[in-house]
């Protein structure tokens, strides 16, 4: 049997989208690539562990689940981290920023500053514009300003992001006009911490970088990997954790969302077959209304 292979995610390198195997290993993804694994027949999906510890257990996780974790490993990653607030005492400085996904769908967030955009790469933030620099906490307290003040949230599901990629406007202007209005209303408001200097209005588009423009509409989306499951398809775009890839099986374009590749030990597939669960792509027109703020 061929050697499996364990994914550790997509990362967005300067260079563009690279998928990460365990042993330090890394694939390029360029669009026309193609894309090609299968699940051997009686995989299993285990547990990635926590904090670059393998899980104790060896637990298995369901296949729909997109951070592949047991809940003790979900639960220890999460010990110490700014996501979850539990890592209050962090020194460097941090970035709130404005990010906008399609239309009437925009959050608000912060990142390290020694992150640059990669943040925003990983969450498939079509359009993004800093809104001010400062020490975690400051940031943290400003963020919060903007989600009660603008009624802007913090978080965005991934199935309504792809959901509007195909509705997205042709020009960056009209992409960035929502922040625009958003980053106005911000920075007019009073309340912002003192230790948290503001940043001009300046939008930065990810259309090209994600290879959007001009692809055609997704139809599907993987709902999980299965035992004996096959996927296969040219690359066509990629955006956050998301691989659009057309299948050319009569599926058309399907989205993977390469957080369900993990804990799967995976092979080489040298065929054309797509045998692993494929649900509908979100109605769009849908998507866009729940989004509005």
């Amino acid at each position: 049997m061929a050697q499996a292979w364990r994914c550790s995610g997509l990362r967005w390198s300067a260079d563009g989208p690279v998928l990460a195997w365990e042993g330090g290993r890394c694939s390029a993804l360029t669009c026309g690539k193609r894309v090609a694994f299968g699940v051997a027949e009686g995989g299993v999906r285990t547990c990635v562990g926590a904090r670059g510890h393998a899980c104790p257990l060896g637990a298995a996780v369901p296949g729909r689940s997109t951070g592949a974790r047991c809940e003790e490993c979900a639960r220890l990653d999460r010990a110490h981290s700014v996501a979850a607030d539990t890592l209050a005492d962090d020194p460097r400085p941090y970035r709130v920023y404005l990010a906008w996904f399609g239309p009437g769908m925009a959050k608000v967030g912060i990142t390290a500053v020694r992150r640059g955009p990669a943040r925003l790469l990983e969450q498939g933030a079509v359009c993004f514009s800093w809104l001010g620099t400062g020490p975690l906490m400051a940031a943290r307290r400003t963020e919060e300003l903007l989600r009660a003040a603008l009624r802007v949230p913090d978080r965005i599901p991934y199935a309504d992001k792809r959901a509007v990629r195909a509705v997205l406007p042709a020009g960056d202007g009209e992409r960035a006009a929502e922040l625009a209005d958003l980053h106005a209303r911000a920075v007019a408001l009073t309340g912002w911490p003192e230790s948290l200097a503001r940043e001009p209005f300046r939008p930065v588009d990810h259309v090209g970088v994600f290879g959007l423009a001009g692809a055609p509409a997704a139809a599907g989306e993987v709902r999980e990997l299965v035992a004996g499951g096959t996927v296969s398809g040219e690359l066509v775009a990629a955006a956050g954790p998301d691989l659009h890839l057309a299948t050319g099986a009569g599926q058309g374009v399907v989205v993977l969302d390469t957080r369900l590749l993990t804990g799967w030990g995976l092979l080489p597939a040298a065929g054309g077959e797509f045998s692993v669960p494929v649900r509908a792509v979100r109605d769009r027109a849908a998507a866009a209304q729940d989004g509005l703020f």
